[in-house]
């Protein structure tokens, strides 16, 4: 009987796996936790100046990243302005301002919605129906949303509002993804984030810095906004390029995967949020759909 022989696997490949683990994991990790430092931040300043703060620093940290920098033809930055406003101002305020009403818990799971919003509006922008394989993603990923949202209602108006600004944040993700895309491929992703991040800078400022001025600073929520900033804008955008770059799109989408159970996590262990079984389980199912969804958009047409 022939012997098999077992080669030990090369410490470069163990720590190139390593890394490509670490690239997928890390981001959706520090985004599930933004909606803690969002709620921590709010303790000390108002909601505007939970948005100028993050994206403040987050553009002060990722100018650091000579990728960032990198020169765009002056015809694209209209398409760039236009996120700034979609992708980081707008929805970026949306979400200090739901949470004066809702969870960080309840407000990260929500998020999990965000490739059923993209797909949706691909959809409409195509005006075309989409595929057997998407549309069931959506239907289940849309019943966890509404799952995730149902036990808010019913603790009043005020809950409810926090809900539908989340669900305005989404939308808005949804158009803004779109709208990133084709300027990514040519680009890259960095230097759209930056730039975009420079003029939502400028569109947060007049709510924002009055917000500042008037804060309440203490430590922790100092800490808690910094790591928003420096690490749910910077740190995890560059580490999501990084992995697109290694593993492709596809793959490197998995981090988003990631946000609803952390966000749930420590919103009950660290801040003792009661969080509801039936938008847990939405929660659960709304990832379903999203993971239909993106597993629908890359398999190969027949």
């Amino acid at each position: 009987m022939a012997s098999t022989v077992v080669r030990p696997v090369a410490p470069a490949a163990q720590s190139a796996a390593l890394f490509d683990f670490l690239y997928l994991v890390v981001p959706g990790v520090i985004w599930g936790a933004s909606f803690l430092f969002i709620a921590e931040g709010l303790t000390a300043i108002g909601p505007a100046g939970v948005t100028f703060v993050r994206i403040l620093v987050g553009f002060a940290a990722l100018s650091f990243v000579p990728a960032a920098r990198r020169a765009v033809p002056r015809a694209d930055w209209g398409g760039i302005a236009w996120l700034g406003l979609l992708w980081f101002a707008l929805p970026l305020s949306m979400f200090p301002f739901a949470q004066q009403h809702v969870s960080s818990a309840l407000a990260g799971m929500l998020n999990g919605a965000v490739p059923i919003a993209t797909a949706i509006v691909a959809a409409l922008v195509a005006r075309r129906a989409p595929s057997g394989g998407v549309a069931v993603g959506l239907a289940v990923g849309l019943a966890g949303a509404v799952l995730v949202a149902v036990p808010s209602g019913g603790q009043g108006g005020s809950s409810l509002r926090g809900v539908l600004l989340i669900l305005a944040a989404l939308v808005s993700y949804g158009i803004a993804l779109n709208v990133a895309r084709p300027l990514q491929q040519r680009h890259g992703a960095l230097p759209v984030v930056w730039r975009g991040l420079g003029f939502a800078l400028l569109l947060t400022a007049p709510l924002g810095l009055p917000d500042v001025l008037h804060a309440h600073w203490r430590p922790l929520p100092l800490l808690a906004l910094l790591a928003l900033g420096a690490g749910g804008t910077c740190v995890a955008q560059v580490m999501v390029a990084t992995a697109a770059g290694r593993l492709g799109p596809t793959k490197a989408s998995v981090s988003t995967f990631l946000i609803p159970p952390v966000a749930l996590v420590l919103g009950v262990a660290v801040r003792g949020e009661h969080v509801a079984v039936l938008s847990i389980a939405g929660g659960a199912v709304c990832v379903l759909g999203a993971w239909l969804v993106r597993r629908a958009q890359t398999q190969p047409a027949r």
